[in-house]
């Protein structure tokens, strides 16, 4: 602001006090940017047309922009665009996560009236009306009790400009010229929250003269040329001209000349400070949006940061009531909900119901430069065949850092066979106060994953015995013919079968090339029925399909072959649904996958049987991870199902990866906002986390933190010589009442567990799982034994009884010893001999002396290593029961060595499969199976009996 002699106005420089303002808001912007480096505003104008006015005004801004570090994105349409396509641009802005401000340049164009403008304007959202246009914005400007988000530009420009001049606007008198709701009456309502007596006049307001002499502030945006005269001025006055006229003027180039709405000359002589027309309120209209929209972009960035899971409360009862007792009596929150809380975008997440949604891989593409959260695998010791609570712990400790200590927390299980479900074992869904919901839906069909598993498995199956019949019945000419038709008069080869040609080595594009040769390694698979590995699946218990004779229907002309099925979660299909790193990879694993040996000792893939992409297609939506929810109302990952005992016994990659950007930081965040993600490795540690470490963290890349070892006086008493634990029999008096003589012996299982995690460099802690029976005692006893066995943390934990909150200081003590990094490494180097790699985890996991390969076995190794797949990691499968391959020997049984029946290959999955002692693939159904209590209430609808 200038100082002017006596008898003339101080000028208000607006120029100058708009480029301050600039320099302020770039200065921020760069402050914001050193601590959190992908802080960046962004303002999105939207214009129809090309005006040449708005193409001036939309200039000057992005020029702004620029200068301040703001990106700009300019959004053009057609002048004829209508009013949904411009609601429709608007919206996609309002959802885009990169974007602090959006601005649509009025006016639209000619064809888009008042109440066109105005839905427009109101489709953004309040949150990014960085104009101050919406009714919102307006709406709490005009009220005393509350705060708009934005002020208008222009109006607060006028206000910047009064307090730039020093005068002192409440208590004084001031006059709005104007009632426009962009200028007129916004300023009125600033004026009257600082405390001025404000008049607000427009063009047909009487004695506007008088009213003008009274005022000590005069804002006028009345829209006419040098209207206000300086003989209507009160001497002192503060004038701020709004008004931007044209008026002809011969002297200038263009014909006219730009003036307010005051006539400066006179106006000048009286007031005490006034403002130029231009240079005055107009360079503000624009600094003050580059405010709007930092302002946007720091709440936006706090919101983003500040979001948190909102707890639901439980409503603990002293004696716990059943599973689905519990999960009836809590009602979920909608999982729109919970995604949004989570941080994840409407255009993220696929609603399957209320409860339930699919989450979009995008998601990590997003995310991708965050730091991931902590990754722990939940494991445990040996197990009793009723479980040790492993899922349960899961989910408590999940509840419990989330709900209980504030911090993003993730479970990310398995999604439950019906197998067990309906069979003796049950559901993995938790239970007591520690589960997820709607228990019944995550048991039973949730999205549908194990069907598309399922249809694919048994798609290829199909394929498999059909081509194996068609090349058994046609010589080579008429297979040929059949496989690669003429249509139209042309021939051609289908895009999948290039793959097979390259294999083959042959480089002709033209099927009416090949050579009769050719034509016959081409069209022949070729199969040695012997050497069939891939079965049927289902996913029911269903002991008598172990064994199958197919093809004895006339039609099939007698190509019989015995064949069986195996249980769906046990297909190769579901462990390419857990190891995946996304759809491209799926779809390569699932053309990889062999399904037998040629005569010629060649291997037969999905994809020279010409399935691999209608497996992908199958299997398209499946490779989504399922959001579900705890208790608690914390977030749940449940995606893949593959057995621990026969598959890897992992939960997907896909679902840590996407839980791990979730709970994950920005560059420039504290420790205190670090997340957790707790991943569940099936059965005891010698399975399931065995199996995490060195194969899926082999193929996903990820580092795990540590492992929670969950441990029961149960089990731990059973490996001490307790007697048989039996599902459906009475547990003997040695479980129920204190026994610290068989219990310390038994600890020697937990001992060993801790000690397998050592050899991966992990971070171990115990987690004792607390039955009513236990005593301190024997509680005392076993952390005692497991802190002494070198685990670096040990706590009672009580979550089936308490939730989250008996599961604290669990919770507490997982967020201590992942203070300080893993020391993560494999257990053996992947280009080892097979035979040498399996013997490793017998010897350092299991205990054994050493292996004994069978004859069979002995040749699957040899045609496993002839076909280059030597080099693959190795997934056990054998009992949950025991270290060993005899569930009988228990507790950490010496002196044994591991028969080894068979060895398969799951080349589409990456991994070979020993299997030990009599380990089958199809579980049966016991005497009195858990489906007798199942039922459904007939009034609700509700299941009913489900555990």
């Amino acid at each position: 602001m200038s100082t002017a002699p006596a008898g003339t106005a101080n000028i208000i420089d607006g120029t100058a006090v708009a480029k301050s303002i600039r320099e302020e808001t770039a200065g921020r912007i760069k402050s914001l940017q050193s601590q959190f480096p992908r802080f960046q505003p962004q303002l999105a104008i939207i214009q129809a047309g090309a005006r040449p006015d708005s193409v001036v005004y939309v200039r000057m801004k992005a020029k702004a922009a620029e200068e301040v570090g703001i990106k700009f994105k300019h959004v053009t349409l057609p002048a004829e665009a209508e009013v949904e396509d411009v609601v429709s641009i608007v919206k996609q802005l309002n959802d885009d996560q990169t974007i602090s401000g959006i601005l649509v340049q009025l006016p639209l164009g000619p064809h888009v009236g008042v109440d066109g403008e105005r839905t427009v304007t109101e489709a953004v959202s309040p949150e990014k009306d960085v104009d101050g246009f919406h009714a919102y914005n307006i709406g709490h400007l005009s009220s005393r009790a509350s705060e708009p988000l934005f002020a208008p530009c222009t109006p607060a420009g006028v206000i910047r400009l009064l307090d730039s001049t020093g005068v002192q606007i409440a208590g004084s008198r001031a006059v709005v010229l104007g009632r426009s709701d962009i200028v007129g009456t916004p300023v009125a309502a600033m004026l009257r929250n600082r405390d001025a007596t404000v008049t607000q006049c427009h063009s047909r307001t009487k004695n506007l003269p008088e009213i003008v002499k009274d005022a000590d502030i005069v804002v006028s945006a009345i829209g006419k040329p040098e209207f206000v005269q300086g003989s209507w001025l009160k001497p002192g006055a503060v004038v701020i001209d709004v008004g931007t006229n044209y008026i002809p003027d011969a002297t200038k180039k263009s014909g006219q000349r730009l003036v307010g709405d005051v006539d400066f000359a006179s106006a000048s002589t009286v007031a005490s400070h006034i403002t130029p027309v231009p240079g005055g309120v107009g360079p503000m209209t624009v600094a003050m949006l580059m405010v709007n929209t930092l302002k946007s972009a720091e709440r936006l960035w706090e919101k983003a940061r500040g979001l948190k899971v909102k707890p639901l409360k439980l409503d603990i009862k002293e004696k716990v009531p059943s599973d689905i007792e519990i999960a009836m009596a809590q009602t979920p929150k909608p999982i729109a909900q919970l995604a949004h809380e989570i941080g994840l975008l409407p255009d993220e997440v696929e609603l399957y119901g209320k409860y339930k949604a699919k989450v979009e891989l995008s998601v990590l593409d997003r995310l991708v430069h965050r730091k991931d959260g902590k990754y722990i695998v939940i494991s445990g010791i040996t197990p009793t065949p009723l479980g040790e609570g492993k899922s349960t712990t899961t989910i408590g400790l999940a509840q419990a850092l989330g709900a209980h200590l504030g911090r993003p927390a993730f479970a990310c299980v398995r999604q439950p066979s019906q197998g067990p479900t309906f069979g003796i074992k049950g559901g993995a869904a938790g239970g007591g106060y520690s589960q997820v919901i709607p228990m019944d839906e995550f048991n039973l069909h949730l999205t549908g994953d194990i069907h598309a598993v399922t249809a694919a498995n048994n798609l290829l199956a199909a394929a498999l015995d059909a081509r194996m019949f068609h090349e058994a019945t046609q010589s080579d000419k008429a297979l040929y013919s059949r496989l690669v038709p003429t249509k139209k008069g042309k021939r051609e080869f289908a895009p999948l079968m290039f793959k097979r040609l390259k294999k083959l080595g042959i480089e002709k594009t033209n099927p009416n090339d090949l050579t009769p040769e050719e034509i016959n390694r081409f069209a022949r698979l070729d199969v040695d029925p012997e050497t069939i590995t891939w079965n049927r699946v289902i996913d029911v218990n269903d002991r008598f399909l172990r064994k199958i004779t197919v093809g004895q229907n006339p039609t099939e002309q007698g190509h019989e072959r015995v064949t069986g099925f195996d249980i769906s979660v046990a297909s190769e299909c579901m462990a390419v649904l857990a190891l995946t790193t996304g759809l491209q990879d799926m779809r390569e694993r699932l053309g990889a996958m062999v399904v037998a040996t040629s005569k010629r000792g060649e291997p037969i893939t999905a994809d020279d049987i010409g399935c691999g992409g209608a497996l992908a297609v199958l299997m398209k939506d499946a490779v989504k991870p399922n959001l579900m929810q705890t208790l608690e109302g914390t977030p749940v990952f449940v995606h893949a199902g593959p057995f621990a005992n026969i598959a890897h016994g992992n939960s997907s990659i896909l679902a840590d990866r996407v839980a791990l950007k979730l709970a994950g930081t920005e560059e420039g965040d504290g420790p205190e906002r670090v997340g957790y993600v707790l991943t569940e490795g099936g059965f005891g540690a010698d399975m399931g986390m065995e199996k995490f470490c060195n194969i899926k963290c082999r193929v996903s890349g990820l580092t795990p933190d540590a492992t929670v070892i969950v441990a029961t006086t149960r089990a731990l008493k059973m490996h001490g010589g307790g007697p048989d634990v039996t599902p459906g029999k009475p547990l003997h008096d040695t479980y129920t009442k204190e026994d610290l003589v068989t219990l310390h012996e038994g600890c020697k299982n937990l001992v060993k567990h801790i000690e397998n995690a050592r050899k991966f460099g992990l971070k171990v802690i115990v987690a004792i799982n607390q039955f009513a029976s236990d005593t301190p005692a024997e509680l005392q006893l076993v952390r005692a034994e497991a802190l002494a066995g070198g685990a670096d943390g040990a706590v009672v934990s009580n979550h089936w009884a308490e939730g989250g909150a008996g599961a604290r200081a669990l919770a507490e003590a997982v967020v201590t010893i992942c203070e300080s990094p893993s020391d993560f490494r494999f257990l053996y180097d992947v280009n080892l001999p097979i035979e040498e790699k399996i013997t490793i985890i017998c010897r350092e996991v299991y205990g054994a002396d050493g292996i004994e390969l069978s004859e069979q076995a002995r040749t699957q190794v040899e045609t496993y290593t002839r076909q280059g797949y030597a080099n693959l990691p190795i997934c056990m499968a054998k009992t949950q029961y025991s270290f060993s391959h005899d569930p009988k020997l228990r507790n950490v049984p010496t002196g044994f060595t591991v028969p080894i029946r068979a060895v398969r290959l799951s080349a589409g999955a990456g991994f070979l499969y020993p299997l030990l002692g009599d380990m089958q693939t199809m579980p049966g159904l016991g005497t009195r199976p858990g489906f007798w209590e199942v039922d459904l209430d007939a009034e609700t609808g509700r299941v009913v009996g489900l555990f």
